[in-house]
Formats: C-alpha cells, structure tokens, sequence
C-alpha cells in the first residue's frame, strides 16, 4: 500500500447535525492521509453539530451544500452514523439522490453504524452483502439487503461496518475500494 494512494482522487462525506464524530473523523483523516481531497458535503450550511454518543461534540464547516453537489465531481462516497445524522439525510431528496448517484455512476460508497439507512432510503441495498448497527438489521433486511453481522462486508464497491470499533477495518477497506474506483456492479435501481 503506497502512502498516497488516493492522490489526485475526491472523496465526499455526507453529514448533517447529530454524526457520530469518530465515524467522520476517523475515515476522514486516513483517507485525507492517503492522498485523496476530502470534501464536507451537508443539506446544512455553515456548521454541523458532532456527537460522541448523546453528547455534543465538536461542529465542523462544511464545504458544499448537497443541492449543489453532483456525484460526477467525487470518486467515492463516505456515510458517517450516529441517530440523528441519517435520519434527517433519508428524508432530504436531494442527499438522497446524491447517494443514489453514486451508485448509478458505479462508484464505490462506505456506510458505517446508522449510514446505512440513507441507502435503503435510496433503494440501492438490494441484493446486496451488508453491515450496520444492530438495529437496522431488520429495515436493511426489508429493503432486500442480506445482513450479517461482521466488523467490515465489502459487496462491489459497498462498504459497511457496524461501529466505532470497526473503524480501522472500515478506513482500510475503504481506502481499497476508492483507490480501486468504479465497480460495474454498483448500480442503483431504476
């Protein structure tokens, strides 16, 4: 693995008020690390609220408001968790068509913790291996997803985990996939 892996390749993480913070930072810093221009994307302008569990923690700027975002201008997207934060993206159409872009364009995309919930949202977890928080197993189930519980599933160019202790399984596996870049598998429905 070269240090600078993803030189010259832009990532984008989606993120609203109530993110858990390691599950943003954390990813953000490997991957900025290996290489690659990492950009804040929100439904939100200005600044989003972190959290470390139910506390509050840092807010962070955010770079590009997602009406105006386009998943032609990213190589890979990042998901990051906790309750609040992908429960307000699925009901925003446009994140929501963001996410759903991203597998139109067979790009590869990392859900971690809750993240996953925006996909189902978008109807691209179909057929697909995945991972998350335990409590989303029955939706993503529902939505045709087949769950299993391991620390990192990978399914063309779809990666999930399950929590904060996946993080360093989530940030290789991740890294992985963007520098691989598109997956002709990775096709959202409709």
């Amino acid at each position: 693995m070269t240090d600078k892996q993803l030189r010259g390749k832009r990532i984008a993480f989606l993120a609203t008020d109530g993110f858990e913070q390691i599950e943003l930072t954390q990813p953000w810093e490997a991957i900025r690390d290996a290489g690659a221009e990492v950009v804040l994307v929100s439904p939100k302008d200005g600044e989003i609220q972190g959290m470390n569990h139910d506390e509050k923690a840092d807010t962070f700027s955010v770079d590009l408001n997602v009406n105006s975002a386009s998943a032609e201008n990213f190589d890979g997207l990042v998901l990051p968790g906790g309750v609040a934060n992908p429960d307000s993206l699925r009901t925003c159409e446009d994140s929501v068509s963001f996410v759903r872009d991203f597998f139109k364009q067979h790009k590869p995309v990392a859900a971690i913790c809750h993240g996953p919930w925006t996909l189902i949202e978008a109807d691209v977890v179909h057929g697909r291996r995945v991972t998350s928080w335990p409590s989303l197993k029955t939706d993503l189930k529902n939505a045709g997803a087949e769950w299993v519980n391991e620390s990192c599933v990978c399914d063309q160019g779809l990666v999930t985990s399950r929590n904060p202790d996946d993080l360093d399984a989530f940030c290789a596996k991740a890294i992985e996939e963007f520098a691989e870049g598109k997956h002709a598998e990775q096709t959202a429905a409709g």
